[in-house]
């Protein structure tokens, strides 16, 4: 058998980090055949919360789960861990305006990027969900200088979830039918779900939908998703937000048959600004992950492609102070 292996979760008792946090004890995100220890972390009037967390893990007696850590202390939390799923931020509340949001999560992902530098394993695969989840990842990593800046990602995997299961459900197809997804960008409005390049059991995917549909349905569609599901449930996405967090993990680590979407640090593909923490379609193998290179963008794309990296250089403006 192999030597277990260490995951920390940030927010393991809110919605989303309970969601995933069963899903990786029983080995959906590394593989059926590893080993883990749980480190997880939340804040101290959370820990009562995460107790019952730890009791339930335990009640389920999940083969690969070897121990579990719960603790408020983030350098304790991040002590050699090899994998990290942040998931606990701060959420917007009512007449708080978005560089208030960036600035009151920068104080949570500061110290979090320093902790993971000075605890964490050097080769250490770091996945940012909470939110501005690509601004909290760029402010994280800039917080860890001595860990290589590839290592740190934010998530995009959920809009690119999204926007598969938009179009499958249009064209009729499942969703393992389409291949060659892409949404750029930032996990926001601006984001940009792009089907330019996708197919549907080899088809060209533009050529089976109008293009009214895809830009004045699709792409709200996919933007506004989480508005939607908070309208409908009255919480904001958990289920699948956990689910979106372990694909992404899963496939760094395990390697990818297909394009999937990852925030990354920029090195200044397709003309975005280097240092950006900004999603690009990637291929993973290895447990590294490459840009798919040499697309052809027309003018539409391109435009869309700009407004969400001109966003991203706002809120890097904004947090330049955390960096």
């Amino acid at each position: 058998m192999k030597s277990a292996v260490r995951i920390a979760i940030t927010g393991a008792a809110g919605n989303i980090g309970y969601a995933a946090t069963f899903r990786v004890a029983a080995g959906n995100m590394l593989g059926p055949d590893q080993p883990i220890l749980l480190q997880l972390i939340e804040i101290p009037p959370a820990l009562d919360a995460l107790k019952g967390v730890e009791m339930e893990l335990r009640d389920c007696a999940f083969p690969l789960l070897h121990d579990i850590i719960c603790t408020a202390d983030v350098n304790e939390g991040f002590g050699d861990v090899d994998y990290v799923l942040s998931i606990g931020s701060k959420p917007r509340t009512k007449g708080m305006e978005r560089a208030d949001l960036l600035s009151e999560n920068g104080k949570i992902f500061g110290p979090q990027g320093k902790a993971i530098n000075d605890n964490a394993t050097k080769d250490v695969k770091v996945l940012v969900v909470g939110n501005p989840a690509n601004t909290n990842a760029l402010i994280a990593c800039n917080n860890a200088p001595d860990i290589d800046p590839s290592q740190f990602t934010s998530m995009m995997r959920l809009d690119h979830n999204r926007a598969i299961s938009q179009l499958a459900s249009k064209t009729s197809a499942k969703v393992t039918d389409i291949k060659k997804m892409v949404v750029w960008g930032n996990h926001s409005l601006t984001q940009f779900p792009d089907i330019g390049h996708c197919t549907v059991n080899g088809k060209d995917a533009k050529s089976l939908v109008d293009d009214a549909w895809y830009k004045d349905e699709f792409m709200p569609k996919v933007q506004k998703r989480g508005a939607e599901i908070i309208s409908a449930r009255g919480a904001s996405s958990a289920a699948s937000a956990a689910s979106a967090a372990i694909d992404h993990m899963r496939d760094w680590v395990l390697g990818t048959n297909d394009w999937v979407s990852m925030g990354m640090i920029s090195k200044g593909d397709y003309g975005i600004a280097e240092g950006l923490m900004y999603s690009f379609p990637v291929t993973c193998s290895n447990g590294s992950y490459e840009v798919v290179q040499g697309l052809n963008q027309d003018d539409f794309s391109v435009e869309m492609m700009k407004e969400t990296e001109k966003e991203l250089l706002e809120e890097r403006e904004a947090v330049k102070d955390l960096l």
